[in-house]
């Protein structure tokens, strides 16, 4: 596994930020964003490719979520010892990422149209444009905004020439790609998957659209408390950045090579809601029937789940349709199951945000110790589950559930267990 978020540039750093109930939110530092309703984002800290990657010239013109998946997928592939084993065969070692939009040349864009229109005469010359914009705009950088960019580097720089795939279904993309590809090793496709996702909207498009959409908190004044899932005072999620890389592999392949086996993944759903583009069903059809799929296809019985990762976005309508789901699919039980949102301290990463989650599974699985919901003040009435406020919790637990639910009402649910012989 491999991870770089607001919280920590690895594994074990965002993990123990997590464990510790750290705070990875602050005031935006990449633009100007002073004239926005919101001012605020969880960002990746101190980042330099060069410090991560020996020979990143692949990488000059890419946008920061090429980056970040570089420096998560070197963690994974290193952590599960093939940077460089002879012994796997790279044509059945495919990637499957949930990768968000590449680099947006946001300044010389506007740089150009300004300097396209005619004041006097109020009009757009467009032969201006396109002559200043094919002299100043960079070829490769155009290109770095295709969605297959991304697992397109990291197939060539990692030498991966199984099944190349990207998926973008807005908040669950990356938990998508960590199913699609168990299914693409089930059905024999590939022995091993790169799988995860990339992602950073902390940009004046990305934050002018969901403000516009009015899903960001605008708490200026107090933005460390601004995530605050399921609580009566949340007003919106904060937007996040980051990657998350897993290594998946077939069980008797894994066995061969003598792998460190760190968990098992047993379960996947998927859904849509077919309602609206920013609200679930307010029935909550799409997560019931989506968790209940990861349920069935894992063979567990709804008792077995100890802890979930709640989609948990500190938004009114999803935590509450989330918390409707977890009560209709485990009944009297959902109030026994612990449950948490670590977006309350690493902000929303969007599709980089369920691989991200699910490492955090695994890792509380290994640990015996379940991440808290920061900012839990306030219960609200609608949210009435144990979403372990403020502080981590000892639990050993075999099964964990992770929920992605994106906008357009993708929903994806996955199940990872505790590995036994």
């Amino acid at each position: 596994m491999g991870v770089i978020t607001p919280l920590g540039h690895n594994v074990r750093e965002n993990i123990e930020a997590q464990l510790h109930g750290k705070n990875g939110v602050g005031p935006i530092e990449s633009f100007n964003a002073s004239r926005f309703p919101t001012k605020f984002a969880a960002q990746v800290k101190n980042f330099d490719l060069h410090r991560f990657i020996l020979d990143c010239r692949r990488w000059d013109h890419s946008g920061i979520n090429s980056q970040f998946a570089a420096v998560a997928a070197q963690e994974a592939l290193r952590h599960a010892g093939l940077l460089n084993d002879p012994r796997v065969d790279r044509n059945r070692f495919g990637v499957y990422l949930g990768s968000g939009e590449g680099i947006q040349d946001f300044h010389n864009l506007l740089s150009w149209i300004y300097q396209s229109y005619r004041r006097e005469t109020r009009q757009f010359d467009t032969a201006a444009f396109e002559r200043g914009t094919l002299t100043a705009f960079h070829p490769e950088r155009e290109s770095e905004q295709e969605l297959h960019t991304t697992p397109a580097h990291l197939a060539a720089h990692f030498d991966l020439r199984g099944p190349n795939y990207n998926c973008l279904t807005a908040c669950a993309a990356s938990s998508q790609a960590v199913g699609e590809a168990t299914e693409l090793i089930r059905h024999g496709d590939a022995d091993l998957m790169l799988v995860g996702g990339a992602h950073s909207m902390i940009h004046p498009f990305g934050v002018t659209g969901f403000n516009l959409l009015t899903a960001l908190s605008t708490r200026n004044d107090a933005p460390e408390r601004a995530s605050r899932p399921f609580d009566l005072q949340r007003d919106g999620f904060v937007l996040g950045e980051g990657a998350g890389m897993l290594v998946l592999e077939d069980l008797e392949h894994a066995k061969r090579r003598g792998a460190e086996i760190l968990a098992e993944l047993t379960g996947y759903g998927s859904t849509a809601d077919a309602f609206r583009v920013t609200d679930s069903h307010p029935d909550g059809r799409g997560a019931i029937a989506c968790i209940e799929g990861a349920l069935k296809d894992s063979g567990l019985n709804r008792s077995d789940i100890g802890y979930i990762n709640a989609h948990g976005t500190s938004t009114k309508v999803n935590d509450s349709v989330e918390t409707l789901a977890i009560k209709k699919v485990f009944g009297e039980q959902a109030y026994r199951i612990p449950v948490s949102s670590t977006k309350s301290m690493m902000g929303h990463l969007i599709a980089a945000a369920g691989a991200v989650e699910l490492i955090t599974c695994v890792e509380a699985i290994r640990r015996g110790v379940l991440p808290p919901t920061i900012n839990y003040e306030t219960p609200d009435p609608d949210c009435d589950l144990d979403y372990i406020p403020g502080t981590a919790r000892e639990k050993r637990i075999q099964h964990a559930l992770s929920n992605s639910f994106g906008f357009g009402g993708q929903n994806i649910s996955l199940i990872v267990s505790r590995f036994s012989n």
